[in-house]
């Protein structure tokens, strides 16, 4: 990772190793790995996030993730490929995402209780909330992805 800007790593190695904790706890937490995904993905489409962006898009290609469902997650809601309980957490995903404007309303709170149970709702939160977050540093800092030569 290149940056622009200083290192987060660097200059708050404590905060970043607490960072990286909370992702450890997320990827053993029993969500679906390729859920987290594309719940990352999602949220740095919203952010406009480019490192984050080529991040997980390669890893969700790496987890057998097909191309066409990469290439329609900004348009989720008019496409057939996604499930119930993937659309809830995608809607929530926005709505978190864009809360000062949406303020997580009921009845998408409502959709996605019927789709996770009561710690998989808090573990998705947190979730989304950790997803903005490094959206926000690898932003700011101006992460740069690696460039692939390859056609």
């Amino acid at each position: 990772m290149h940056s622009h800007r200083i290192s987060a790593y660097d200059a708050a190695p404590a905060a970043m190793k607490a960072l990286q904790n909370v992702e450890a706890y997320l990827h053993q937490c029993g969500l679906d790995h390729w859920l987290i995904e594309l719940v990352k993905m999602r949220a740095s489409q919203i952010n406009g996030c480019a490192y984050c962006l080529d991040m997980h898009s390669k890893e969700l290609r790496r987890l057998g993730e097909i191309e066409q469902r990469i290439y329609l997650l900004n348009a989720w809601r008019e496409s057939p490929l996604y499930t119930p309980r993937e659309r809830a957490a995608l809607a929530w995903t926005e709505a978190l995402t864009l809360i000062e404007q949406t303020h997580a309303p009921d009845a998408l709170y409502d959709n996605v209780r019927r789709h996770f149970d009561d710690k998989e709702l808090i573990d998705l939160t947190i979730l989304i909330g950790m997803i903005n977050l490094w959206n926000r540093l690898a932003i700011s800092l101006r992460y740069e992805h690696p460039v692939s030569t390859a056609a």
